[in-house]
C-alpha cells in the first residue's frame, strides 16, 4: 500500500533537466509521504517521471519501487498502490510460459504481466489497484484502477503535460497546477457532498480514473478504455447452491486477503460484517497465532446512547460476545468528543475535500491508534451495500423516491444558503442529472418484476455511490498513519455474484442480508447472526454538539471566513439554535444536525486552506 506520482509529455526530454525533475517529484513524495512513509523512490526517463512512496506490506527487502524490467531490450518501469491477492497464481502462470524473476515482489509480476499479456492484463488481477505503467518503446503511460475504485487515482493536465497521483494535493506540487472551484465542484460540494460524481475530483480540470478503467497516453492521444462493468445475468442457482458458493466465495476472499509479510488485525464491531471476517481469519491464522482485533466507540455513550431504529444497540455486548467466542487479543479504542471535533479538520487533509464529519474525523482517529501496532487491517466494508442490508432495499416510500435513497430531500441544505447562490447552482437539476446518469449504466433483465428492478437500480447506485463514498473514507482515513485496510466484501467475484442473486433468497422472509446470514452460519453465533443492523457508532454526547456550535458560530462572526458569503446567515443561526429540527437525516441517517453543523466547519476550513472562491 502506497502512493504514485509522475508526470508524462511526449514531447520533453526530462533526462536534459534531471535536477528541475528532482525537486517536482520530491515535493510530490513528500505530499503523499503518509501513504507510505517506509521508503521513497522514482525514475526519471526522457518523456516520463515517476515517484513511489511505499508501505512495507509484501517483499520487504526487495519491493522497492519504480521497479525496471527490461526484455527483449524494451524497458517498462512500474509503480502501484495496492495490493494483488493472486499475485502467486500469475506469477506460477508466468513462469510455466517461461518468463523468469529476479524478485519477490507483486510489482515485478505486474510489469511482466503487461508484458505478456498486453494493455488488458489487468483483467488477470484480483485485488485493490491504482497502477501506472511506462512502456518506454511506445513511449506510453498507462494507468490502471480496480474495479470499484477502492484505490484513488487522480490526474490532470496542463499543456502538453499528463500528472498523476493519489492525492488531488500531490498534483498541486506540479507547477502551474493550481486549486481552483467552478459552478460544478461548488456543486459537488453543497449538492451532491461529501459523495462526489464519479471520475470528477471536484477542483476544476482535476478528474479521477473511473473504478473499472485504465487510461492509455501516448504521443498521439490519450484514450479511455472500460475493462470492467457489473452485469445483469440470469441467476440459475438454487438457494441451496447460492449459500454454499457465496460462503465458498466469502472464505476464499478473506484467506486470499489475509496475504501479508506484516502481521495483520482486523475491525470488530459485533456485526455479522465484521464477525465473520475476523472469524474466518482466526480460521486461517498461521500456527493456531491470536488474531488481534479493535472495536470503535465513545466515551460516555453508554450515558447518552439512545435507540433508535436506525440503531438499534450499541456494539459493546456484541463485540464482548465475539472476542470470547474466538478467543481474539482485543482492544477497545474510545475516542472523546473533544478529538472528535480537533480532528475534523485534519480529516479534510486526508482526502483534500471535505468529509462525512465526524464519521470520517472518528475513523481517522482509531486508525491512527490501530496504526500504532499493525500496518494490515482487515475490515467488514461494503456488506451492507452488496447484500441489501439497508433500510431503503425495504421500505416502500424509498423503494419509489426516484432518486438517491439515502439523500432524498434538498430543501434544508439548500435553506442553508444563499438565495442568489443557490439558484446559480441549479441544485435540483445537478442532483437528478447525477441521479439519472448512473441509472442509464443499469442493465435490465427482461424477466425482472418491477419490484426485482428497482432494487436492482438501488443495488447499483449503492455500489456505484454509497460504497465508493465509503471506501474512499476507509482508503484515506487509514492512509493517513501508514494503515492498510482491507475490504473483503467488494472482491469482485463476491459483488458480481451476489449482485445477480434474485430479492427473495438475498432478503428471504424480508431479512436484511439474509443470505449473508445464511452463508455464515457455521462460523457465528446465533446472537450474532440475529443482530439487527447497527452502522458505524457516533458519539451522542451534548458537548460535542455544542462544541460544534460555538465553532461554527465564530466561523459566522469572522470577516475572513470564505464560506459566509454563500450562506443564509440568518437560516444558518436558526439552525444553531435548533440543530434538532434538521430535517430529514442526509447520507443515510450518517449526517443529521451535530454532521451538518461539522460539514459546514469542514467547508470553510477547506475553502481556506485552498484559498478557494467562484
Amino acid at each position: 500500500m502506497c502512493g504514485i506520482a509522475g508526470f508524462y509529455n511526449s514531447k520533453a526530454n526530462y533526462s536534459e533537466h534531471p535536477k528541475d525533475c528532482f525537486r517536482i517529484i520530491e515535493h510530490m513524495i513528500s505530499s503523499m509521504n503518509m501513504r507510505g512513509p517506509d521508503e521513497n523512490g522514482y525514475s526519471v526517463m526522457e518523456k516520463c517521471c515517476l515517484a513511489h512512496a511505499r508501505l512495507k506490506i509484501i517483499d520487504l527487502e526487495t519491493g522497492k519501487q519504480p521497479i525496471k524490467i527490461t526484455y527483449q531490450s524494451n524497458n517498462y518501469y512500474i509503480i502501484y498502490n495496492g495490493e494483488i491477492y493472486n499475485h502467486k497464481t500469475i506469477r506460477h502462470d508466468l513462469q510455466s510460459l517461461g518468463y523468469t524473476f529476479l524478485t519477490n515482489s507483486d510489482t515485478e509480476i505486474l510489469g511482466m504481466a503487461y508484458i505478456h499479456y498486453g494493455d488488458a492484463f489487468v483483467n488477470k488481477l484480483n485485488g485493490i489497484f491504482a497502477i501506472a505503467i511506462y512502456d518506454e518503446l511506445r513511449q506510453t503511460l498507462l494507468l490502471y484502477r480496480d474495479r470499484f475504485g477502492i484505490k484513488p487515482l487522480y490526474y490532470t493536465q496542463y499543456d502538453n503535460t499528463f500528472i498523476f497521483a493519489s492525492r488531488i494535493d500531490t498534483l498541486f506540487e506540479y507547477p502551474r497546477i493550481k486549486p481552483r472551484l467552478d459552478l460544478k465542484g461548488f456543486n459537488e460540494i453543497f449538492t451532491i457532498g461529501p459523495a462526489k460524481t464519479p471520475g470528477f475530483g471536484v477542483f476544476s480540470g482535476i478528474k479521477e480514473v473511473l473504478p473499472g478503467e485504465y487510461l492509455v497516453i501516448s504521443p498521439f492521444a490519450l484514450s479511455k478504455h472500460r475493462y470492467y462493468t457489473l452485469e445483469s445475468r440470469p441467476h440459475t442457482d438454487t438457494e441451496e447452491t447460492t449459500i454454499e458458493y457465496t460462503r465458498y466465495l466469502l472464505e476464499d476472499s478473506i484467506k486470499k486477503q489475509m496475504l501479508s509479510d506484516v502481521p495483520i488485525c482486523t475491525f470488530l464491531s459485533g456485526g455479522v460484517d465484521s464477525s465473520l471476517v475476523t472469524a474466518l481469519c482466526c480460521k486461517h491464522m498461521a500456527n493456531n497465532e491470536s488474531l488481534a482485533t479493535f472495536s470503535f466507540d465513545y466515551y460516555d455513550n453508554d450515558k447518552h446512547f439512545k435507540s433508535n431504529s436506525f440503531q438499534p444497540s450499541e456494539d459493546r455486548p456484541y463485540v464482548d460476545i465475539m472476542k470470547e467466542y474466538l478467543n481474539t487479543n482485543h482492544t477497545y479504542l474510545y475516542c472523546d468528543y473533544t478529538n472528535l471535533a480537533n480532528l475534523l479538520q485534519a480529516s479534510v487533509d486526508s482526502r483534500c475535500l471535505p468529509t462525512m464529519a465526524d464519521v470520517d474525523s472518528s475513523l481517522l482517529y482509531f486508525c491512527g491508534e490501530v496504526a500504532k501496532k499493525y500496518k494490515v487491517a482487515l475490515t467488514g466494508e461494503c456488506a451492507d451495500e452488496i447484500f441489501g442490508g439497508y433500510p431503503w432495499f425495504f421500505r416502500e416510500e424509498m423503494l419509489i423516491s426516484n432518486t438517491f435513497p439515502w439523500m432524498v430531500d434538498l430543501s434544508f441544505r439548500k435553506s442553508l444558503l444563499n438565495a442568489e447562490f443557490a439558484a446559480a447552482l441549479h441544485m435540483e437539476q445537478y442532483f437528478a442529472n447525477a441521479y439519472e446518469t448512473t441509472l442509464c449504466e443499469v442493465q435490465q433483465l427482461p424477466q425482472e418484476n418491477s419490484a426485482d428492478a428497482k432494487r436492482r437500480k438501488i443495488t447499483y447506485l449503492n455500489i456505484r455511490w454509497f460504497m465508493q463514498t465509503l471506501l474512499d473514507r476507509m482508503d484515506r482515513t487509514s492512509m493517513q498513519y501508514g494503515l492498510e485496510a482491507r475490504v473483503p466484501f467488494a472482491d469482485h467475484r463476491i459483488v458480481e455474484y451476489v449482485y445477480n442473486v434474485p430479492w427473495q433468497i438475498k432478503a428471504k422472509n424480508n431479512i436484511p442480508k439474509a443470505l449473508l446470514r445464511a452463508a455464515a452460519r457455521p462460523y457465528l453465533p446465533e446472537q450474532i447472526l440475529n443482530r439487527p443492523k447497527s452502522p458505524y457508532p457516533k458519539t451522542y454526547h451534548p458537548l460535542y454538539e455544542a462544541t460544534l456550535v460555538h465553532q461554527l458560530t465564530e466561523i459566522l462572526h469572522d470577516s475572513a471566513s470564505p464560506i459566509k458569503s454563500y450562506l443564509n446567515i440568518p437560516a444558518v443561526i436558526r439552525f444553531l439554535k435548533e440543530p434538532k429540527e434538521y430535517g430529514r437525516p442526509w447520507f443515510g441517517q450518517l449526517m443529521a444536525g451535530p454532521q451538518m453543523i461539522a460539514y459546514l466547519i469542514q467547508i470553510d476550513y477547506w475553502m481556506r486552506k485552498y484559498n478557494l472562491s467562484l
